[in-house]
């Protein structure tokens, strides 16, 4: 006799791994935006920061765009931008943002994820 509830899943069905192992897979691109308003001091301060802070923890694998809000104002109400310098994270989703300079490391890698906050914590910063 044979047992209809250890029928063989068809060729079509997917293994139920396959969800855990793309989920998990680390993105292969970031897009990050750096609102700014014209080249003042905060505004250097912040895409060297984030220069810095791309080189060291994502390598080759983002790309960033600046976007100079005295010359295209119009563009702040994309990601509604509140305050410059902003940064966007645009990819991988979901959208993150962050004010400021980004001199501070640990609060920019918690920020974009690259960090979890409660390692942050522990170390005290």
């Amino acid at each position: 006799m044979v047992n209809k509830n250890s029928r063989k899943p068809s060729a079509k069905s997917k293994p139920r791994s396959a969800y855990k192992v793309m989920k998990s897979r680390p993105p292969s691109k970031w897009l990050l935006r750096l609102y700014v308003a014209g080249n003042t001091p905060h505004s250097v301060a912040a895409f060297a920061n984030l220069k810095r802070i791309c080189e060291v923890h994502l390598g080759g694998k983002y790309q960033i765009e600046v976007i100079d809000l005295t010359r295209n104002p119009q563009l702040a109400g994309g990601d509604q931008i509140v305050a410059v310098p902003t940064l966007v994270r645009r990819l991988p989703h979901p959208v993150k943002k962050i004010i400021g300079d980004l001199s501070n490391t640990e609060r920019v890698l918690v920020g974009l994820d690259l960090r979890p906050a409660e390692l942050a914590r522990a170390a005290g910063r």
